[in-house]
């Protein structure tokens, strides 16, 4: 965990964080259908947590953001990996092909999050992806 946080071109992702995880997958695909793949995974349990969060919204003061009627099943040609770009509600930061993709949760007033997917190409045709996620709270109802 501490080579990716520790790493300079990737530090401003890490830098005072209150949460940070780090999960770690070997699979047989290209990191553009590894995204698409973890952006459509769509549990039943998900719908579940959206629907919470509009119950939340109002009380806790956070910002409401536009929801899709229904989750999309991504593409892998639709990943984009430029910075600025919107894919799903994810805003691009940081990308290069094939190797790292980085992307900020939309803007809210309780916290402030980053998502990012590495890839390490191993010598049996594999790869090694390590996701992450960290946040940064900015207000009492982002604490866990």
């Amino acid at each position: 965990m501490r080579k990716l946080a520790d790493n300079p071109r990737f530090e401003a992702f890490f830098r005072d964080t209150d949460h940070t995880d780090i999960k770690r997958i070997t699979a047989d695909v290209s990191l553009r259908q590894f995204i698409a793949g973890m952006l459509s995974f769509h549990p039943w349990w998900l719908a579940m947590l959206y629907r919470l969060r509009d119950i939340l919204v109002k009380p806790l003061g956070l910002i409401e953001h536009d929801r899709p009627e229904r989750l999309p099943v991504l593409d892998p040609d639709a990943i984009s990996f430029r910075p600025g770009d919107q894919v799903l509600f994810f805003t691009v930061r940081m990308a290069e092909e094939n190797r790292f993709w980085i992307a900020e949760t939309p803007p809210d007033n309780n916290l402030a999050a980053y998502f990012g997917v590495m890839a390490q190409h191993l010598s049996s045709g594999m790869t090694r992806f390590r996701v992450f996620t960290t946040v940064r709270y900015l207000h009492w109802t982002g604490i866990e």
